[in-house]
């Protein structure tokens, strides 16, 4: 009946890495001499289960809160029994019967998970100090690589992702970390990818957060800038002359031969005058007419 319970409650998945079942094998071949030894660790580890699981079953209503863990959805559980996991299976999740004085349990979030890079003060390979930050989502894909071979995983991923970090920024120029922060990012999380793929790691993204350039570079940027803007204004201005010069040429060629199209012109700017309040008209008189008039007088 407890086998049954034991059964119907429990899920296991089969999480053991085929690297880690391999490295097993080669070292128990590499141990041949101790092989006696082994047999007789193991045989007394039978011996000593299943006498638990008959005090188990003879004392089943009390022994059946001590034997019990509850797994969440998004966790799974390692058993160490004495010492040594449990190949093959992953428990998890409801719940999970184990050997309170002969197991261990371990459990490992299966969610996605994330640690941040704190500020870092690197050197570009243009000789630019630059202080980055970064954050950095994973998954964990294989439970008993991620529990056999790192201890304290994430403190341990946070240091090695800061040295990548370094290494790739000090790998681009300054400009290319500022035009290209995607990429230098996606360069990263490749690199990561495979480090952490010996852990049992999958990696998700990486996301450069903030770029903090000293504030004496950023003045100097600063003022290229406006420099930069202020003689795109002059080439501007410049051209703008050139067309008008251009289209006054072109104008006096016009009326060059056509004296009533230029008194039309003139009384159409004289209009335009009129419109203001308050305006000097200075109207320019031949000087034959000023002849006639003075000629005229007594």
């Amino acid at each position: 009946m407890l086998r049954n319970m034991m059964l119907g409650l429990t899920r296991v998945v089969p999480v053991v890495s085929e690297e880690l079942s391999a490295q097993r094998a080669n070292n128990s071949r590499a141990g041949g001499g101790q092989s006696s030894g082994g047999v007789v660790v193991e045989a007394v580890g039978k011996v000593l289960t299943l006498l638990s699981v008959v005090f188990i079953i003879i004392t089943f209503p009390i022994s059946a809160w001590m034997c019990v863990k509850v797994i969440q959805e998004h966790e799974r559980a390692i058993v160490f029994r004495l010492g040594r996991a449990i190949e093959g299976r992953a428990k998890g999740p409801g719940l999970v019967w184990f050997i309170p004085w002969l197991d261990a349990i371990q459990t490992v979030d299966l969610r996605t998970m994330f640690f941040n890079i704190w500020p870092q003060e690197v050197l570009t390979a243009d000789a630019v100090p630059l202080k980055v930050d970064a954050v950095v989502f994973f998954w964990v894909v294989d439970l008993f690589m991620w529990v056999m071979r790192v201890v304290n995983g994430p403190q341990a991923m946070s240091l090695l992702a800061q040295t990548t970090l370094k290494t790739m920024i000090g790998a681009h120029t300054l400009e290319d970390v500022l035009t290209q922060k995607l990429a230098v990012a996606k360069r990263m999380e490749m690199a990561l990818c495979l480090e952490f793929k010996s852990w049992g790691v999958q990696m998700e993204r990486v996301e450069l957060k903030a770029l903090t350039l000293p504030v004496d570079l950023q003045r100097c940027m600063a003022s290229e800038a406006v420099a930069f803007r202020r003689a795109g204004a002059n080439v501007i201005a410049a051209n703008g002359e050139v067309s008008v010069s251009h289209a006054l040429v072109k104008a006096a060629s016009t009326f060059e031969g056509n004296t009533v199209a230029l008194q039309l012109r003139f009384l159409q700017s004289l209009l335009s005058m009129k419109s203001s309040a308050r305006s000097v008209v200075v109207f320019p008189v031949p000087t034959e007419v000023s002849d006639v008039t003075v000629s005229s007088l007594p």
